[in-house]
């Protein structure tokens, strides 16, 4: 008991696995009952037990076995993860359970399988049980068969994969084991009960006792098929369908036939057999051989072989051209029966891969039939059809049509027995009118054969398509034929019988009403079948003559029959002509007896009146019973269309017309009236008439029809006036109606007289019309006009270059029939779409199958690769000289794809260059080649060399331009190709497949066999593959779906398939959406009229929204709709029912995309529980990158663009689209349901989880916000307002959350919101009110602004009032910069609503102005503009009134209306408040949508004020206040006694800006540098408003140096600092990166600014910025890659835009500093030489401003410290190369005179440099002949400026001729006085001694003019230490430090600048002080030092010191007398600043 005792307290798993098999018994008993116990099937105690569960099976212990086993079983069945086990338990049971004694267990193991099966794991048990009967244990094997029979009779051959299971049963029946052969046996039998004779093949090989044995059990079994009994967990449905037929007794057994056996193709059980290496060595040989009993050697070995059943896939080319012919030209008739038996044994065995050869076959076979031999047709017959198989009768159709006018009649006998024999494999979907027609056409004439058994043969074809695709049709093609031939083709439809026991579509005689029904409801089709019948029985007593009873009785017949049949093309609209009497007896009975008695009155009058009561009774006439055939022959009456008095005849035409319009209009009846109308359209009086009422016979009778007969009428006759304007009238119409149906090819024979016509406004009609086709069928069109003369044909150049790029417009008419017919709108857009491909058809094609002869063909397989190029040169002679060809080419397709694969690249290339011309030639018809010699492409995209690949590619776009991709897509040949391990082939088609399947609608079935390729390529070892396939993956996903793309993954191995399925969500993540088809119109099928009506409606409202998108496209303004129809205004009638029309689609259309939505209809009432529980699940799903995908797709314009006036069908199905994989199903169905309290009900679950839910809410925002502008288009004010309740706490979490929304999502939702705006009911506008002010603090209200502008301009006055309130309320709260895009223009717009009719509005508008007045005063006057007197007075008394307000109460300065709006500093919101959410890319574009307003406005703060009024205002913001600096204000501003100052020289210019910015820049530019992150945002946020206002950033000009030092000192904080300091968070250092760089890729797009940078700058700022890119903290920032993206493109700036000597000086000595540390980062110096190689890029262009003595003494420091030796032990030998670069293209651009630019170098012994110059100049060949000439040089001169004295001569002779002319004055003294800065010895006496006094005196004072500029502006550059390294300062490049003398000098000057006493010189004063002052470069020595940055700063700081004190001691020491000279300004300004600040901060404490 005390072992008992052990385990008798673990815990039940520890018991399990116990080395007491009593233990583990008890383990078992107590896991049972738990699992029995457990409810939850996913509860987590299930995972305990997952690796246990195997050692349950294969316990070694008999007793503890069994329970075990229960344990399992009841694990399998109750636990959710059961399905992870299945591999381990089911090989368990195989291996422990099968082989034991007992029969309980081995029950138990069966039971276990099955339930995995029931759990979804078929296949691994499946798998696990096949390899079980490999064991040697033969009981394992019987259980194993056992199991598998019971499992089939069970779950079914759906479930149970029936393949794998005959491949192993042959062998099976070899077993010794009895009991394996018994067991096999009842397999054998279960197996055949499901797929039955399909069985047969595969046993054929096993012992024929065996067999018989089998076929007497098969022939015992029932005939009836088996049933599914057990259904997977995903089959309860089905379930519960089989429960209760078993109840009802199995009722509806016949039924579900279909449904539960799915028909099994034997062909896919057996196994492909290779036999192209088995055919015998010697065939081709023998083949060929004279004697005939070889031959048939040859054939018999083959045919043997061609008798396996399934064939291995392989190269059959050239076999089958072998055979080819034997048939085509083997005289010996046995042969022929023999290879075409072989042929058939092909096709049979390939199935779809013989496709290929199948076009080069037929014909041959084909005119073979000539053969009368029976036993040869019959083996022919068999080939054919064999091959027909393997391919589509598209492809087939071009080589039976060419046979069928052959004259030979066994010929066109057998082609049409082919064709019947082919159209009983077909169904309505595969075979398309395209095909039938042409086919038809063909086979109508052999009805009319001479021979009677073409004629059989030609009927019973006939009769077989009818039968298959039904009566309606077939009968427009048959519309020739007379009766007794039609019910000869409608007895031979009731005779065929359809393979397969189909019924066909629609069989002969009475069939015809229901021809459609396989696509109608029944119901309908009965209902429209009683209606045709029902109505001739009621025109009965109408026509009491026989003679027209077996045809139509009268009109309203006729229109029975017409609502049955199709309207376009077919008999419907024709009847039987009546006689005269019968039509006068007709008339009499409708119209009054006066009218017919005057119709033919000699007096006009009488005729007038006649007209007049015609006119009446139509008008009232029931258009049902109106007979319209004898109405329009009473018109036509003597004097009918000959008709005198124009006004008789306007009558008579407008008659015709309402007839047309209100009857139902025959052929019969156009054609009485036809003529008369041609003969009046040219009529001046008569015209218009005589159009309505051809318009209206073409709604009748159909465009097409009425067109042919319009034009050929018109030509028929001479007047050209007549000609014009039929081709006028067809050209508008055809615009009406569209394209649809016209016999594109009888028009333009018609259009070709026209253009020959002598009457020029023939002509230009004819091109008119022209223009109206090419809209519809391209290019192709002018195909047929190449031959025209070359004058004509620029014409029609002109007109379609005039049309190109536009979109054919949609149609607004319909023919009357067509629109009534159920299927109208599926036979339109199919004719439609083949638009372009008819116009291709119809191009006269020429046959050059003769010209392939075998010679040719030959020549191109010759061994000789010229003799094959040869034979290639002359083919595509051939083809370039026919221009278009047929699709026979004879052999061409096996040669060409030889050559493909030619060792000789240059032939490969050749072919694929004719392949590209063949398709251009051949077309449409190319689709059936594709198989041939399309796939071959795709083989040559794996060739090696990039060209061949690149040809390839191109070859393939061309031939797919052609055939479409269904052709390429179908069958195994794609997956065969991605099956070859080449990763040239792979990548190309890869990115092939993701460019073209996006576009493709839908795609094959076929397309699924890739799949398992396209896994492979995502693990391929190729990172170019793997990349590829990722791409392809969502393209693919877009097709198959999510669904089949995850279980194609299960057979991967479990590592692969983790892998793939991770791609698979992010694929999913990224799916485009399917290309919408061509938009239905109306709500589904029989929608008749009114859907017409409805898509026109939308289709104007289309065409009218378009042009608004353009207009507003450039603007910041997104699109605004037009306002709802809520206007109170009183409108007129037709208004409100034009707004009612315009409502009705949208709703219809939602409605029928409610009811459509899910499988709605079919879910039981059991699935609405699931659904309910399903409802716990989260509402949205966050899918990162959605919304970037959704925003980039609308940008690339693949889907439609949220802009519509109401919205459209398709901008609802794109809405679901993009919905379904981030919305739950459920949400999904209720959001569209047709239901509005499902729509609140919606709402208000969402309302509920916002803030559980708002990560995903933000991330699904955009389609959130979309489906909320939906439902403001519905007039139901409980949604209205739920939505609106919802938004409210939308926006509020928005803002808390710290989110902006995008462009993309405002531009698609505030425009809809602003038209609620206007709404009647108060509480509503209330409402959105509130969600506009909300909306401000989540989206810069600088762009709600224009959004409420555009709403002003709305139609509804209280829209236009509430836009403008909100606009007042906008401008009070954020100031005028808030107006965009200027102040001005938006003031002029809303003062215009001043003069509104609408008191609300004038209100409103006044407030808003005066809102303005209250910010910036009198300037209001200004910006408002002129107005009236009227409104001015308003405006002004409404000032006054307010001004009076306001003084009664002081306190209420801020809007009451809006209490809780924030007043942000920045106006526009973005940039101060969240910078986090810019990267610096998108400041530019932040700041184009956010300008401030003008630089003179008088409201502005000068620049880098800071608005203090706005500060103290905001009382709410303080904790968006950063702390400023803490300097110590009071030592700077106290006063410094300094001597008195004189009288100063400097410019009043200069004064002004020094005193109102310079202290101001420098003050924020040292905060640019604070500790403090806040206080340096602000500074850089305050310095980046300057430098995006190009008018107002020269004034930073002299601060540049400054601002970058504290810049990049801010970049050092940051780095060594901020990122290791964990209290700052991460956001702000990212914000702070943001603002800096920002502020540099401004200043650096600033030329003039950027070029100020010096040198030393530039090198610390490099420095920075590489050290930034290097730093890996920064990619753990958010935006992290952003930002290093951000900076590559600032270097980039920097590189460009600085001055280049510096740059280029900087780096040299940056890289210098970079290789002496080693401390830095090793990649610090490559990027160093990195952009050194880039300014050595640019010095070709830059050179002229290079100074090169600067650079050569940078390099020569250089090249001291590192010699060539010391450089070349370097690690890398880039530092080398790069110097050696540099100098070589400096010589190469200078020459020789690189060696006069060494005078800067003391001495040039100490480096190799100047050696390594000659060295290059000499070996360049520049030193012959060169001396150099060091004596004469001065020494501030640079050699490189001497230039010769000709070349002076023509620069200065240049200037002068620019100062001599007036436009260019100013620019030629600028340029005289820079160069004679630059040469100062150049002497100018010989350009002005010609010249007048006056110009010389103009010349000298404009040079003082601009010396006097340039000096002030140097002066107030007191910030830069070291001065600009311009053309006039010679300077040095020491790093010694600057000497006292240095600072003294300085000192000096700034004594000086001041106007001191102490100067040595200056005492003098005056005016003329400056010219006699030094240039300060004089003061320092001659060679700039690179003083360090850090000591640059220090002095700038003790500059700003001393520049307050100074300004301080002026303020307090200027007499008055000297007021003029300087402002008081800066002290004062200082100390108000100082006292705001305090104020500021006492309030905030």
């Amino acid at each position: 008991m005390g072992d008992n005792s052990e385990w008798l307290k673990l815990p039940i798993d520890q018991k399990c696995e116990h080395k007491v098999w009593k233990a583990r018994l008890s383990g078992y008993e107590e896991a049972l009952s738990l699992y029995q116990r457990i409810d939850d099937e996913k509860s987590p105690e299930w995972g305990k037990y997952l690796g246990l569960i195997k050692k349950f099976v294969t316990e070694s212990n008999a007793v503890a076995q069994l329970k075990g086993l229960e344990a399992a079983l009841a694990f399998v069945e109750n636990a959710h993860v059961a399905g992870k086990t299945t591999g381990d338990v089911v090989s368990g049971v195989v291996t422990k359970v099968f082989n034991q004694p007992k029969v309980r267990a081995k029950e138990l193991g069966m039971d276990i399988c099955l339930t995995y099966i029931e759990i979804e794991k078929a296949e691994v048990v499946q798998d696990e049980l096949i390899k079980g009967l490999e064991n040697k244990n033969p009981k394992i094997v019987v259980a194993c068969i056992e199991t598998l029979r019971k499992a089939l009779s069970e779950f079914g051959s759906k479930i149970v994969t029936l393949k794998p299971i005959v491949k192993i049963l042959p062998k099976q029946f070899e077993s010794r084991e009895k009991a394996v052969r018994e067991e096999a046996k009842l397999l054998a039998v279960e197996i055949y009960k499901w797929i039955r004779d399909a069985l047969r093949p595969p046993l054929q090989k096993i012992n024929s006792v065996q067999l018989k044995e089998l076929e007497e059990e098969w022939e015992k079994l029932p005939s009836t098929p088996p049933k599914q009994t057990r259904f997977l967990r995903s089959q309860q449905d089905l379930k519960a369908k089989f429960e209760q037929q078993q109840a009802q007794g199995d009722q509806s057994e016949g039924e579900d036939e279909p449904e539960t056996v799915p028909s099994v193709d034997p062909y896919e059980l057996l196994e492909a057999v290779e036999v192209l290496s088995k055919i015998p060595k010697d065939f081709y040989d023998k083949i060929e051989a004279k004697k005939w009993q070889e031959r048939k050697e040859a054939l018999e070995a083959v045919e043997v072989l061609a008798k396996n059943p399934k064939l291995e896939n392989g190269d059959y080319g050239d076999l089958v051209r072998a055979l080819k012919k034997v048939v085509g030209k083997d005289t010996n008739v046995m042969l022929v029966s023999v290879a075409a038996k072989c042929l058939a044994g092909l096709a049979n065995g390939l199935r779809k891969k013989f496709g290929t050869y199948a076009g080069q076959v037929v014909p041959t076979i084909l005119e073979k039939f000539k053969e009368k031999k029976p036993q040869v047709v019959q083996a022919l017959q068999e080939a054919i059809d064999a091959i027909f198989l393997t391919t589509t009768l598209q492809h087939l159709s071009e080589d039976v049509l060419a046979v069928m006018d052959n004259k030979n009649p066994s010929i066109k006998q057998q082609a049409s027995l082919f064709l019947a024999r082919s159209f009983k494999h077909q169904t309505q979907s595969t075979l398309p009118k395209g095909v039938l027609k042409p086919l038809c056409a063909a086979l109508i004439k052999q009805v009319n054969d001479s021979a009677p058994e073409v004629r059989d043969a030609a009927f019973e074809a006939l009769g077989t398509a009818m039968k298959v695709i039904g009566e309606k049709a077939v009968n427009p093609f048959l519309a020739d034929l007379d009766k007794l031939k039609l019910d000869k083709i409608k007895e031979c439809a009731d005779k065929v019988e359809l393979s397969g026991g189909r019924k066909g579509a629609g069989g002969g005689g009475d069939k015809a009403a229901g021809g459609g029904g396989g696509k109608k409801p029944p119901v309908k089709a009965a209902a429209e079948a009683s209606k045709s019948s029902a109505q001739p029985k009621k025109s009965q007593p109408g026509s009491s003559k026989p003679a027209s009873g077996p045809v139509k009785k009268g009109k309203p017949a006729s229109a029975a029959g017409g609502k049955a049949k199709k309207a376009a093309d077919g008999k419907e609209s024709v009847e039987s002509e009546l006689s005269p009497e019968v039509c006068e007896d007709l008339a009499a009975g409708v119209l009054p007896a006066s009218c017919l008695q005057q119709l033919d009155s000699a007096n006009w009058k009488e005729r007038l009146a006649s007209m007049e009561e015609f006119q009446r009774a139509v008008e009232t006439m029931d258009p049902t019973s109106m007979p319209c055939q004898a109405l329009v022959k009473m018109l036509a009456k003597k004097p009918g269309w000959k008709e005198t008095n124009f006004q008789v005849m306007q009558m008579k035409l407008h008659i015709v017309a309402l007839v047309g319009q209100r009857g139902q209009f025959s052929k019969t009846s156009a054609l009485v009236v036809l003529d008369g109308l041609v003969d009046k359209v040219g009529d001046v009086k008569c015209g218009g008439n005589a159009k309505e009422a051809l318009t209206a016979i073409g709604e009748a009778c159909s465009l097409p029809w009425t067109a042919e007969q319009v034009v050929s009428l018109a030509f028929s006759q001479k007047n050209p006036k007549n000609q014009a304007e039929t081709l006028n009238w067809l050209t508008n119409a055809m615009k009406e109606f569209g394209f649809a149906g016209v016999k594109v090819k009888g028009f333009i024979n018609n259009v070709k007289t026209a253009l020959g016509a002598t009457n020029p406004a023939v002509r230009t009609a004819a091109i008119g019309l022209l223009g109206v086709m090419y809209l519809y069928m391209g290019a192709p069109l002018r195909m047929f006009f190449e031959d025209e003369k070359p004058a004509l044909l620029s014409q029609i150049d002109a007109e379609f270059v005039k049309l190109q790029g536009q979109s054919p417009p949609a149609p607004i008419r319909f023919t009357k029939k067509a629109a009534a017919e159920e299927d109208a709108d599926e036979v339109d857009g199919e004719q439609e779409e083949d638009g372009g491909q008819d116009a291709m058809d119809l191009l006269p094609r020429t046959d050059v199958g003769d010209k392939i002869t075998s010679d040719l063909v030959s020549k191109i397989e010759d061994k000789n690769w010229k003799i094959r190029k040869e034979g290639l040169d002359e083919v595509a002679a051939i083809i370039s000289e026919a221009k278009f060809i047929k699709a026979n080419i004879g052999e061409l397709p096996l040669a060409l794809k030889g050559r493909l694969s030619d060792s000789n690249k240059i032939l490969v290339q050749q072919t694929l260059t004719m392949l590209q011309q063949l398709a251009t030639a051949m077309g449409p018809g190319l689709k059936q080649h594709v198989k041939a010699l399309g796939i071959p492409v795709i083989t040559v995209l794996g060739d090696s060399k990039p060209n061949v690949r690149t040809a390839a590619m191109a070859t393939l776009q061309s031939w797919v331009e052609q055939t479409g991709m269904k052709e390429w897509l179908e069958g195994e040949d794609m997956s065969e190709e991605l099956k070859r391990e080449n990763p040239f082939l792979r990548q190309e088609l890869l990115g092939w497949l993701a460019e073209k399947l996006p576009g493709l609608r839908t795609a094959p079935a076929d397309l699924m066999l890739c799949v398992p390729q396209l896994y492979a390529c995502l693990e391929d070892r190729n990172g170019d593959v793997r990349k590829k396939a990722q791409d392809a993956l969502p393209m693919f996903m877009m097709h198959l779906g999510y669904d089949k793309m995850c279980k194609a993954t299960g057979k991967l191995k479990p590592a692969s398939k983790d892998q793939v399925m991770g791609m698979l969500e992010k694929a999913r993540a990224v799916m485009p959406a399917k290309p919408a088809g061509p938009a239905k119109a109306g709500s589904g099928k029989g929608s008749g009229e009114p859907s017409r009506a409805s898509s026109v409606s939308r289709s104007t409202e289309d065409l009218d929204s378009k042009p608004d998108v353009k207009k507003v496209r450039g603007g910041a303004a997104a699109k605004k709709p037009p306002s709802p129809p809520e206007d109170p205004a009183p409108s007129p009638p037709s208004k409100d029912k034009d707004s009612l029309a315009s409502k009705k689609p949208p709703t219809k259309g939602k409605t029928a995309a409610g009811s459509q939505q899910g499988p709605a209809g079919k879910k039981p009432a059991a699935k609405n529980v699931k659904d309910e529980e399903d409802r716990s699940g989260p509402l949205f799903t966050f899918i990162p990158n959605a919304k970037e995908q959704r925003i980039k797709e609308e940008k690339q314009l693949k889907i439609l663009k949220w802009n519509f006036i109401t919205p459209r069908d398709e901008y609802v199905e794109q809405l679901k689209v993009q919905m379904l994989t981030c919305f739950a199903k459920w949400l999904q169905d209720e959001l569209f349901h047709f239901d509005f309290q499902r729509h609140v009900k919606a709402i208000g679950v969402m309302i509920e989880r916002l803030e559980s839910e708002s990560q995903a809410t933000i991330g699904c925002l955009d389609l959130i916000l979309k489906w909320f502008t939906l439902r403001f288009f519905d007039t139901n004010t409980t949604v209205l307002m739920k939505v609106l309740e919802y938004l409210k706490l939308l926006f509020a979490m928005l803002n808390r959350e710290n989110y902006h929304l995008t462009e993309y999502e405002a531009s698609s939702f505030v425009p809809y919101l602003i038209l609620k705006v206007g709404e009647s009911k108060d509480v509503v506008r209330k409402d959105v009110r509130a969600i506009l002010t909300m909306l401000c603090k989540v989206y810069p209200a600088s762009k709600v602004f224009p959004l409420l502008m555009d709403g002003t301009k709305s139609k509804n006055s209280k829209q236009r009032a509430e836009c403008l309130e909100e606009l007042g309320c906008l401008i009070e709260g954020y100031g005028m910069n808030v107006c965009q895009p200027t102040p001005a223009k938006s003031l002029k717009d809303i003062a215009v609503h001043i003069g509104d009719r609408d008191t609300s509005v004038r209100n409103a508008a006044l407030n808003t102005v005066v809102a303005v007045y209250n910010v910036c005063g009198e300037q209001v006057y200004k910006l408002i503009g002129n107005l009236s007197e009227k409104d001015m007075s308003m405006l002004e008394e409404r000032i006054k009134r307010s001004a009076k307000k306001a003084a009664a109460n002081p306190p209420k300065q801020s809007a009451p209306e809006r209490p809780q709006r924030e007043h942000p500093a920045n106006p526009n919101g973005t940039f101060l408040r969240k910078p986090a959410q810019e990267d610096p890319n998108k400041l530019n574009q932040a700041r184009q949508n956010a300008q401030l307003s003008e630089p003179n406005h008088p409201s502005i703060p000068k620049e880098f004020q800071l608005d203090l009024d706005m500060i103290e205002m905001d009382q709410s913001r303080v904790c968006e206040l950063p702390d400023l600096v803490q300097h110590k204000l009071d030592e700077l501003l106290e006063p410094i006694m300094i001597p008195e100052p004189k009288m100063r020289s400097v410019s009043p210019h200069f004064d002004d800006l020094h005193n109102s910015t310079a202290s101001t820049i420098n003050f924020v530019i040292s905060q640019v540098a604070s500790g403090d992150v806040n206080t340096s945002i602000q500074a850089l946020a305050q310095i980046d408003e300057v430098l995006r206002q190009e008018d107002k950033a020269e004034v930073m000009s002299g601060h540049i140096d400054q601002f970058l030092i504290a810049t990049f000192m801010q970049l050092r904080l940051i780095y060594s600092t901020h990122l290791a300091d964990d209290r700052l968070e991460k956001s702000d250092i990212s914000k702070l990166y943001s603002c800096i760089i920002g502020n540099m890729l401004s200043l650096f797009s600033m030329e003039a600014l950027a070029k100020e940078a010096s040198m030393g700058v530039l090198k610390d700022l490099m420095h920075g910025l590489i050290m930034l890119m290097l730093d890996a903290r920064v990619e753990d920032i958010k935006d992290g890659q952003q930002l290093i993206r951000s900076v590559n493109l600032l270097v980039i700036k920097v590189l460009e835009k600085s001055d280049q000597t510096n740059i280029i000086s900087a780096l040299l000595v940056l890289l210098q500093e970079g290789l002496v540390t080693t401390a830095g980062p090793p990649m610090s110096s490559e990027l160093v030489m990195k952009c050194l190689w880039r300014m050595i890029r640019f010095l070709p262009t830059t050179i002229d401003s290079i100074n090169l003595d600067r650079i050569l003494l940078d390099v020569h420091n250089f090249m001291k410290v590192f010699p060539k030796e010391k450089l070349k032990q370097l690690k890398s030998d880039v530092p080398h190369r790069t110097l050696k670069t540099l100098l070589h293209t400096l010589c190469k651009l200078t020459g020789a005179k690189i060696l006069d630019h060494l005078s800067m170098i003391e001495n040039r012994n100490e480096s190799e440099l100047e050696a390594h110059l000659r060295r290059v100049v000499k070996h360049s060949g520049y030193l012959p002949g060169f001396k150099s000439d060091y004596g004469n040089e001065k020494s501030g001169l640079r050699t490189e400026d001497r230039v010769s004295k000709a070349k002076v001569s023509d620069i200065l002779s240049e200037i002068f001729k620019k100062i001599g002319s007036k436009e260019n004055t100013k620019e030629g003294l600028t340029e005289l006085y820079e160069y004679k800065q630059k040469y100062s010895d150049a002497d100018l006496e010989p350009f002005l001694k010609n010249t007048s006094q006056f110009f010389q005196s103009y010349v000298e004072r404009g040079l003082r003019l601009i010396e006097s500029e340039r000096e002030a502006k140097a002066r107030i550059q007191t910030s830069a230490v070291i001065p600009q390294h311009g053309g006039d300062s010679s300077v040095s490049s020491t790093n010694e430090e600057l000497k006292p003398a240095v600072y003294y000098e300085r000192l000096k000057i700034l004594r000086q600048r001041q106007g001191l006493e102490n100067t040595s010189r200056g005492t003098g004063g005056g005016d003329e002080e400056p010219q006699h002052r030094p240039p300060i470069s004089s003061l320092l020595s001659s060679k700039p030092p690179v003083a360090s940055s850090t000591d640059m700063l220090q002095s700038k700081l003790s500059q700003l010191k001393e520049s307050r004190e100074l300004y301080q001691q002026e303020q307090n020491t200027h007499s008055p007398a000297h007021g003029h000279a300087r402002s008081a300004l800066p002290a004062a300004n200082l100390d108000d600043l100082r006292k705001r600040l305090e104020k500021i901060k006492s309030n905030r404490q």
